[in-house]
């Protein structure tokens, strides 16, 4: 197949391609590079690579037309970029999703678009369901513009398939980890492994005692595949997830033990780290039943398996002075 990946250079579209190329497939990504980084895919034999924008419609146009199918990766991402520019977070997100939509519409192709637990917002259930109410922040902290943005994209793609029948497929992705994921914009474990490799105090925004599930990006991808291919489950949503939670101190000492570090953690405020006002949620736990049921989707590898990886991937990335 002729397949296209928006933000195909990015931590989890650079594995999307390999292993879609590994299948055999024609890939070309659109990516403009402004959080992806082209050594994710050099090494990919027979990849083509636009250096473009999902906000330029031409190219989409042309992109879609000659592919077969459409993974939408492409968006802002992370806490700090998003507070940091609010203004870049929708436009992208919201204009260039509707920018795919209408293209793959217009051309009948298959898409698959990547969402995000951030959707449920403060939700507090003790584990989240797709069809779940979403509780959001107030509109005058940029920190929710992420969330609504991509629950914007949502509700976009489901009108598609609900007035037009597009065959478009939702993914709401749970921290998500792996090699090549880079801490610079919010990322916690990179953040937290590079700290502990360069033997400096491990930062904690808040208390400490919020959580999340870990998954690894070799169990993620596979899972996209799978649903790709699935042409009866257009129009529906799926979580995508570890489903063990680990504090940010546990994760923490966690990271302290696998590099080796004498430094300790150090706490910041909220306030401090992102401006007054940030909301942060306790805890974020999905339910998997449906995509479980669905493709056979399980979290197969440990946290602890994922950590080993993670810091072997970074290690090298600071020894060769690459950007983290």
């Amino acid at each position: 197949m002729r397949i296209l990946v928006t933000g195909g250079a990015g931590f989890i579209g650079s594995h999307l391609c390999e292993a879609l190329v590994h299948q055999g497939n024609e890939v070309t990504v659109l990516d403009d590079l402004s959080t992806g980084r082209f050594e994710n895919i050099e090494h990919v034999a027979g990849l083509s690579c636009v250096i473009d924008s999902t906000l330029n419609k031409e190219i989409v146009r042309d992109l879609v037309r000659e592919a077969d199918a459409v993974y939408h990766l492409a968006a802002t991402v992370g806490v700090q970029l998003v507070v940091d520019q609010p203004v870049r977070t929708l436009i992208n997100n919201i204009r260039g999703t509707e920018n795919i939509l209408e293209e793959t519409s217009r051309y009948r192709r298959r898409l698959l678009i990547t969402s995000s637990s951030e959707v449920y917002g403060k939700g507090i259930n003790p584990e989240f369901h797709e069809d779940d109410d979403r509780v959001m922040g107030a509109t005058s902290l940029s920190r929710w513009g992420y969330a609504a943005s991509k629950a914007m994209d949502e509700f976009l793609a489901l009108a598609y398939w609900h007035e037009k029948r597009h065959p478009v497929v939702i993914v709401r992705l749970f921290n998500t980890v792996g090699p090549r994921q880079t801490g610079r914009y919010g990322m916690v474990i990179p953040r937290f492994v590079a700290q502990g490799l360069r033997n400096e105090p491990l930062t904690i925004f808040g208390d400490g005692e919020q959580s999340r599930c870990f998954t690894y990006v070799g169990d993620v991808v596979p899972a996209l595949i799978r649903l790709m291919e699935r042409r009866d489950l257009a129009g529906e949503v799926f979580n995508i997830g570890g489903i063990r939670p680990i504090s940010m101190k546990e994760l923490a000492q966690c990271v302290i033990q696998k590099t080796g570090s004498t430094a300790g953690v150090t706490y910041i405020p909220y306030d401090q780290a992102y401006g007054p006002g940030f909301e942060d949620m306790r805890a974020r736990v999905p339910s998997i039943r449906k995509i479980r049921e669905a493709v056979g989707f399980e979290p197969r590898t440990t946290l602890d398996e994922i950590l080993d990886v993670v810091v072997d991937d970074v290690r090298r990335r600071l020894q060769d002075q690459r950007p983290m």
